[in-house]
């Protein structure tokens, strides 16, 4: 039977990225692609809600405040906070993928 280090080191072998990374240090290009995910799914959602459910009682014009020219709604406004909750999912993980990553290290 194998270890976990042995099947973890053998099931991904052509990935030399594996065995470079530290554990418990986060893959900042990961990150960034989940978080961007995220957010553009979110929005997507909450596009969606406005426009089936209008009479909620929730702010969409809110995202205004979080997405620069976001605007209720037109196609053009609409790509742009597609694109803008994009762009803040890889800012977040370009400043916090990193900061977690220096403390996790000095914590060592």
């Amino acid at each position: 039977m194998n270890s976990s280090s042995d099947s973890f080191s053998t099931s991904r072998q052509g990935d030399a990225s594996v065995h470079a990374h530290p554990a418990g240090t986060i893959r900042v290009l990961a990150l960034g692609m989940a978080l961007s995910l995220f957010l553009a799914i979110s929005y997507i959602v909450c596009v969606l809600g406005y426009l089936l459910f209008p009479s909620l009682p929730i702010e969409h014009s809110a995202l205004a405040i979080l997405l620069p020219g976001f605007t209720l709604l037109s196609w053009q406004s609409f790509f742009l906070g597609l694109i803008e909750s994009v762009v803040w999912g890889w800012y977040v993980a370009a400043v916090f993928g990193p900061l977690y990553n220096f403390f996790a290290n000095r914590m060592r």
